[in-house]
């Protein structure tokens, strides 16, 4: 699977399909990991190298393997409360895009265009609104419906190289959605 594809659907639905193994927010063979996921679940979907990251007092966890990262909040069990693509990070190393390809089966380039991840939503079902909100220099494009947020760099001078350029996704990010009491 293209990672433009992988992408439209995870921005559509919150929930990445089509993986070979469970990976990230998504479904796989025999466990789907997301929002309220136990670090255990995320362990035996998701066998990567990774560095952990504990917030100061224990009160966070950030788990890093690369360019894609997960956050949990600790209880009995940590629990995941969200997660990004890091997709600006390929620019200047494209082995972690080759590395995850081999084990998940999504193959992501080097650089994601928006306007070729925008065309690619046009083939799935359920498209989002957006809501586009200008964070300096990034356009933010918030899908509330999927909790999911996409980060597009929106400086013109900024041009390809070991970094993405004007046009492209920078992230793609899931956050858990604020519950009522």
């Amino acid at each position: 699977m293209l990672g433009i594809e992988f992408l439209a659907t995870f921005i559509s639905t919150g929930r990445p399909h089509g993986m070979g193994i469970g990976i990230g927010i998504g479904i796989g063979i025999g466990i789907g990991i997301g929002i309220g996921s136990t670090l255990d679940e995320v362990d035996r979907a998701l066998q990567h190298r990774c560095v952990d990251v504990v917030g100061e007092g224990g009160t966070s966890l950030r788990r890093d393997y690369g360019f894609v990262e997960f956050y949990f909040n600790p209880g009995e069990q940590w629990v995941m409360s969200g997660g990004s693509i890091e997709l600006h990070r390929l620019a200047n190393a494209p082995e972690l895009a080759a590395r995850w390809g081999g084990s998940t089966g999504v193959e992501f380039s080097r650089y994601t265009a928006w306007a070729d991840v925008r065309e690619a939503l046009s083939d799935v079902p359920s498209v989002p609104e957006f809501t586009v909100t200008d964070q300096g220099g990034f356009l933010e494009y918030r899908a509330e419906a999927s909790c999911v947020s996409v980060l597009v760099v929106d400086d013109e001078e900024e041009e390809r190289g070991y970094h993405a350029g004007h046009g492209d996704v920078w992230s793609v990010s899931l956050w858990a959605p604020v519950r009522a009491n």
